[in-house]
């Protein structure tokens, strides 16, 4: 799994639906996606710490967890199916832990409420994910080619560069 953050939400250029950014801590990998508008509304107001006036469904959700004294351990994004994603709510309470279906625009609103980590699987970052700085991922690719186009079949021999050494 891929720890991720909320980069923000954009836009659409086409649609104009709204849609939730995630990041990889290393700033290079994004996963975009679409929500509703409620749930972008609900989403900016905790980045921005925004506290309505009445609690709207995320608050409720978090204060229902805080009142039965449960813990948002986390949120993982679990899969991809037919351009949906899925994912759940990974909650504690005491010793009790139980795994919570939950669309992934609802999560991360709970999630950043409660400063709990985003987690997404590997097959769903790389199948849907987008790179964020593609000079860095290009320059990166060279360097690994220009890597293997050195490599000789001694590198790999006894005493080699990647040999495994006698420990002895």
């Amino acid at each position: 799994m891929i720890e991720m953050r909320v980069a923000g939400i954009a836009l659409d250029a086409v649609s104009r639906h709204p849609i939730v950014l995630l990041r990889d801590a290393s700033e290079r990998r994004q996963l975009p996606i679409y929500i509703g508008q409620d749930q972008a509304r609900a989403i900016i107001s905790a980045l921005e710490n925004q506290t309505p006036p009445r609690p709207l469904t995320h608050d409720l959700m978090v204060n229902l967890m805080e009142e039965w004294d449960m813990v948002l351990e986390r949120v993982v994004i679990h899969s991809l199916q037919d351009n949906t994603f899925y994912a759940i709510l990974m909650i504690r309470q005491g010793e009790v832990r139980k795994e919570i279906d939950s669309r992934p625009s609802d999560a991360i609103a709970i999630a950043l409420r409660t400063r709990s980590p985003i987690w997404v699987m590997e097959e769903v970052v790389a199948d849907a994910s987008m790179p964020v700085d593609r000079d860095a991922d290009e320059a990166e690719r060279k360097a690994f080619r220009d890597f293997l186009s050195n490599l000789r079949p001694e590198d790999f021999k006894q005493g080699g560069r990647f040999s495994k050494r006698d420990e002895s």
